[in-house]
């Protein structure tokens, strides 16, 4: 049954920039681990890079500058990894990282900029150093902390394989009993501690593994509670339709979205019309609040570059990023995109940032500043319906409308130019004249058709009313 939820405003109105700390910018080198290698150089699993969160606080005049209004960082809690999803200390920033003072400061600052801070939530595991685990391994069954976890034998045995329940068999991510009721009320107090310090929203780690619907409905009472306008994202690979119905989460990744970017833009594997079957069926699957609310993604810290993905080809990447951004939900950039990064999957997904200007793919770099600016002109990419105009073989056309405010936008995914005439008779709205984002070229409608008589292959439109010489009539 789906509940009447009300998701924060400023979800939609925003643009998300994921941060994977270690790897954006060392602004405190006094802080950084033992062995810290030598920024740019090859990533693996285990090498660290010293980037922190006062390199955070250094780098917001940037994130500000390109139009970020919103940063996901990856778990700031003290771990041992470069990644630290193997938290040790929920209530203690990583020594690495800083401390808490040095977070309220990125909290204060990056807040007076109006740019929201979520933070990771990792609850279905710990790491194997977390002091109840360490408790259980020196105590074996006298340890009152054995029903935290889900041992099956003693001695506790790590490798080859681990004697108790993990996340993907990883021995050093033994699995939390979230049912157990010390369990629930010590992650409880620490989502009360950090949501009480000002954060924006969590990022709710490998959701479905808790399988108790119960906790994340009791979760969100709790974060709503103490602050009614924060968001609560799943980390959801599959169909996020059960935790998004108004009593868990307010949204989820949306890797569902990506894969079919992918099958379409990239692998060629649909045609528009199925593409255009798949999309609308994620829109439908979802109530419409919680639609506008996915954190709608091309890559992440769990995938391969999209660049990389797109094997450098910009046409592809740029079709890919336009969708992105012109499509409802709220868009997410994985640091590194805008300036044209590449990586195949993790580590080298992971590489640090690159701030050498003179290294920056200047046409990506531009293409995401427009696209994020455009989005912030016009509501109706951010909170208006969707509705599909034209497909035909690789050419996609459909319409976001909030009021009187228009975008039409034009998708030639394949390899030969398309004519487009698109039926404008059952929009809501009409404009005679429309001008195009990126070349300033201006289109007329004839009769009740936007009519283009040429899209070049692998190219797009995003047309907005010319409101210079147009005049406005509602069909």
């Amino acid at each position: 049954m789906i509940v009447k939820f009300k998701i924060p405003d400023w979800v939609r109105n925003s643009i998300f920039y994921q941060i994977f700390i270690d790897r954006f910018y060392n602004g405190n080198k006094n802080n950084d681990p033992i062995r810290t290698d030598r920024w740019g150089s090859k990533p693996t699993r285990k090498n660290f890079f010293g980037g922190d969160l006062e390199g955070i606080v250094k780098k917001l005049p940037y994130l500000k500058n390109l139009g970020i209004n919103a940063i996901y960082l990856t778990p700031i809690f003290k771990a041992s990894t470069n990644h630290k999803y193997d938290t040790e200390d929920y209530f203690s920033i990583d020594p690495s990282f800083g401390d808490i003072d040095t977070f309220k400061k990125l909290l204060k600052i990056a807040h007076n900029k109006d740019i929201k801070i979520i933070i990771d939530g990792v609850f279905n595991h710990t790491g194997d150093n977390f002091w109840a685990f360490k408790d259980i391994i020196k105590n074996k069954k006298s340890s009152p902390y054995i029903d935290w976890y889900f041992i099956n034998d003693f001695p506790i045995i790590k490798k080859p394989k681990p004697n108790y329940a993990t996340f993907y068999d990883c021995y050093y991510l033994p699995k939390l009993n979230v049912d157990n009721t010390e369990v629930k009320k010590y992650i409880f107090n620490i989502v009360k501690f950090w949501t009480k310090m000002g954060i924006d929203g969590w990022r709710l780690d490998t959701v479905p593994f808790i399988k108790n619907h119960n906790f994340w409905k009791e979760f969100r009472i709790l974060v709503k509670e103490v602050n009614p306008n924060a968001y609560l994202v799943g980390e959801i690979w599959e169909n996020a339709r059960p935790w998004l119905l108004g009593d868990e989460f307010d949204g989820s990744m949306n890797y569902r979205l990506r894969d079919l970017v992918i099958k379409f833009f990239i692998k060629k594997e649909i045609d528009a019309k199925e593409f255009n079957n798949r999309i609308n069926f994620l829109l439908k699957n979802y109530p419409w609040e919680a639609a506008l609310s996915m954190l709608n993604l091309l890559g992440s810290h769990d995938t391969e570059r999209y660049l990389t993905l797109c094997q450098g080809n910009l046409e592809k990447f740029r079709l890919s990023l336009i969708f992105l951004f012109t499509f409802p939900g709220a868009p997410m950039i994985y640091y590194g995109d805008e300036v044209g990064m590449v990586g195949e999957n993790d580590p080298d997904c992971r590489r640090t940032m690159v701030w050498d200007k003179s290294l920056w793919n200047k046409e990506i770099n531009d293409i995401y500043r427009k696209l994020i600016r455009f989005r912030m002109e016009h509501e109706s990419l951010r909170s208006g319906s969707f509705k599909t105009l034209l497909v035909f073989n690789r050419l996609y056309v459909y319409q976001r409308l909030k009021g009187s405010d228009a975008v039409i936008v034009v998708l030639n995914a394949g390899e030969k130019q398309e004519k487009v005439t698109a039926p404008l008779k059952n929009s809501a709205i009409f404009y005679e004249s429309w001008v195009d984002l990126f070349t300033k070229s201006k289109y007329k409608a004839v009769g009740d058709y936007l009519v283009i008589k040429n899209v070049p292959k692998l190219s797009a439109l995003v047309l907005k009313p010319d409101n210079t010489e147009s005049k406005n009539c509602v069909a």
